[in-house]
Parts: structure tokens; C-alpha cells; sequence
């Protein structure tokens, strides 16, 4: 069993390399080829798909943008702490000098 396992994920990896039509179903082939539950390759197929329909990128990139955005939103919100730190110690060094 372990034999074939291995046979089929050295197929999708030669046979659906560079297929992008065809990555949606290696996820879901690979699931199934190592867990054998069908079921669970069917939802993560029908989710895939899901995710395509809905926001026209495939599940990896779509997590890749989401990280992104958050690690931007996380920056600036770095630097306007700094800046408002910035401009409170200004404003406390102006009015003790009055």
C-alpha cells in the first residue's frame, strides 16, 4: 500500500508539473492517495473551487495576500505608535518649558 502511495504522488509530481488547471486536483489527489478518505479530498477540492470562483485566485495566493496586507497593516501601525510617541514627548517638552 505504502508503494503506492509513493507511486501516485511521484505521478501528479511529474505528470501535473507546471499544469495550473491541474494543481487544483493535487492537493485533493494527495489527500486521498495518503489518508484514502474520499470525502475529505472531495471537500477540499469543492473548497478550492470555492475559493477560485469567489475571489478569482487559487487558496495559496489568496493566503499569501492576506499575509501581506496584515504585515503591512502591522508596519504602518508600528510606525504611526512611533510617531504619535514622537509627537506626545514633543508636545510634553514644550509645555514644561512654558
Amino acid at each position: 500500500m505504502k508503494f503506492l502511495k509513493i507511486s501516485f504522488i511521484f505521478f501528479c509530481f511529474i505528470f501535473l508539473n507546471g499544469c495550473l488547471q491541474s494543481t487544483a486536483l493535487l492537493g485533493p489527489g494527495v489527500t486521498m492517495a495518503t489518508t484514502g478518505n474520499v470525502v475529505q479530498a472531495g471537500f477540499q477540492y469543492t473548497a478550492n473551487k470555492a475559493i477560485k470562483n469567489e475571489t478569482g485566485k487559487d487558496a495559496l495566493t489568496l493566503v499569501k495576500d492576506v499575509a501581506e496586507k496584515d504585515h503591512k497593516k502591522r508596519v504602518f501601525n508600528k510606525d504611526f505608535k512611533k510617531m504619535v510617541k514622537k509627537r506626545v514627548f514633543n508636545a510634553r517638552k514644550k509645555i514644561s518649558l512654558n
